[in-house]
């Protein structure tokens, strides 16, 4: 018999993750994958599974599932309280859940994205290689609802050897940005940005993380619509810059006056609307 978990309660959204289908590009589908990889590959190593393996992303938290067969699970991303079968547990490390266990996940402090591995992995159907929703596209699964059984793979042997504290969400980003190819849409691209100053946007998802704060001056008109990839810094003409995140259109007719270092990703992926932005221009 198949090995699943019952989704109870899945918090403000509940998504399946792993690390994306980047590469479709050319078929007008973005990468999608997790927007915090680094906290899901750690919740995959906790419990034994490979890296890429798919498993939960869960916004503000606040999901709780049952376990339908013995399992292990790791919650990871920021510090959040968590629950076995009504006890306090830690997040971070593995956890065993017997069957008919349930977990509970609080609603982290800071930041906004936790990320849930079980042992096997979650095993719904690949698309395009990756088993990751993709909100814009709409490949892969539907956003995941009360109630919802989720198949899981065959489990390894947690071996519990990460030690790695969990995420901090910071207050201010100062995030790298690499100028063009569009920069010169803009009068001193590299001093309006450097001495720019923006919050998240709560308009900001997965597509994108929408900035609001000092107005970037740049020409009149559009360009004709160009490739776009992950961490390109759209400007339209309000001038409030967006930066792409791994759900975003593969196209655009708004000018990009610069890349964010994909290291740096992550961190707009976490960050709460209010978070304060800086960019710092590099060469």
């Amino acid at each position: 018999m198949k090995r699943t978990i019952t989704l109870l309660r899945t918090g403000p959204q509940a998504l399946v993750q792993d690390l994306g289908r980047p590469g479709n590009a050319h078929l007008g589908v973005p990468p999608s994958g997790a927007l915090d990889q680094d906290s899901l590959k750690l919740a995959n190593r906790l419990v034994g599974n490979d890296e890429t393996a798919a498993g939960l992303e869960l916004l503000l938290g606040g999901a709780e599932i049952v376990a339908d067969a013995s399992c292990t699970v790791a919650v990871t991303g920021p510090q959040v309280e968590v629950w076995v079968d009504g006890r306090s547990a830690d997040s971070h490390q593995p956890l065993h859940l017997a069957e008919a266990s349930t977990l509970k996940i609080g609603t982290p402090d800071t930041g906004l994205r936790s990320y849930l591995a079980v042992s096997g992995g979650i095993d719904v159907p690949l698309e395009l290689g990756s088993r990751s929703t993709d909100l814009l596209s709409g490949i892969g699964p539907d956003p995941l609802q009360d109630n919802d059984v989720l198949p899981l793979g065959t489990p390894n042997v947690p071996t519990g050897a990460d030690v790695v504290p969990p995420l901090r969400a910071l207050q201010t980003l100062v995030i790298p940005i690499l100028l063009g190819p569009r920069d010169d849409w803009f009068e001193d691209a590299e001093t309006q940005l450097r001495q720019g100053s923006w919050t998240v946007s709560d308009r900001s998802n997965r597509v994108g993380a929408r900035l609001q704060g000092t107005k970037l001056n740049r020409r009149d008109g559009e360009i004709p619509s160009e490739g776009m990839i992950t961490g390109s810094v759209q400007v339209p003409p309000d001038g409030q810059p967006v930066v792409f995140l791994n759900d975003h259109p593969t196209t655009g007719g708004y000018p990009v006056i610069g890349v964010v270092d994909r290291d740096h990703l992550r961190f707009l992926g976490q960050a709460r609307p209010g978070t304060s932005v800086r960019f710092r221009p590099i060469s």
